[in-house]
């Protein structure tokens, strides 16, 4: 892949190899900035899994610590007093057949996430394979199937992430924006990173974390010294 000027340039100023620590990482991300707009800050770790034993398939979800700097829009599937609860939440769309039906006749997905009560999910079933490939079907393991939809559909508005292994192990999750302060964006890191190393699976032998990357949406990658948390 042919990279322009301002990534290359973005590029010599990273050391090849070196893993940098959390703070320098971080520090490095913002001066590293390639893009005019606000880019998105991804963040990969790598992890020692077996992802075809069902045990070492981590999938969940969590909020930052300070959001990811974008509001999503949210579409509630529920009934009766649990759609007026999601809609008193603040959800953006509250409905039961009729949204089912929207999505299926219309191909409509005006919206980020999808949160559904247990009841309404085998309706969901005949637009599962509309819903599955574009990441949108609710599932329990990240709160999106849930009777608690006020609280769902908080945590998805202060800048709740859903994570899930890749067949290689890698875990990939938003953290923030490049506009964030240093501060802002090292304490989400922390907190997904300590999140993960919470969730190890007890089958799972040696090292766990083998690698830790950050970056910005245009930007090169940065390696991140695994030692400079405190896991």
């Amino acid at each position: 892949m042919k990279r322009g000027k301002k990534y290359l340039n973005a590029a010599s100023k990273i050391e090849k190899g070196k893993a940098y620590t959390k703070e320098e990482a971080v520090k490095l991300l913002k001066e590293t900035k390639v893009a005019n707009f606000d880019e998105t800050v991804e963040l990969v770790l790598r992890l020692n899994l077996d992802t075809k034993k069902a045990d070492q398939q981590l999938r969940g979800a969590t909020v930052l610590p300070n959001g990811i700097g974008k509001t999503k829009k949210v579409l509630v599937i529920a009934r009766g007093a649990k759609a007026t609860e999601a809609s008193n939440a603040g959800a953006d769309y509250v409905g039961d057949m009729d949204m089912i039906d929207k999505i299926a006749n219309e191909n409509w997905f005006d919206f980020d996430t999808m949160i559904a009560t247990p009841d309404m999910m085998p309706a969901l079933g005949k637009i599962g394979r509309v819903l599955g490939p574009k990441g949108l079907m609710p599932n329990p393991k990240t709160g999106t199937v849930t009777m608690d939809v006020a609280k769902a559909v908080s945590d998805v508005k202060k800048g709740r992430v859903e994570y899930r292994t890749d067949s290689f192990g890698n875990v990939a999750v938003v953290v923030g924006k490049s506009s964030f302060d240093e501060a802002k964006l090292l304490e989400n890191i922390e907190a997904f990173v300590s999140l993960i190393n919470k969730t190890k699976p007890s089958t799972v032998k040696g090292k766990y974390i083998l690698n830790i990357s950050i970056s910005t949406t245009m930007g090169p990658g940065i390696k991140v010294d695994e030692s400079s948390f405190e896991i």
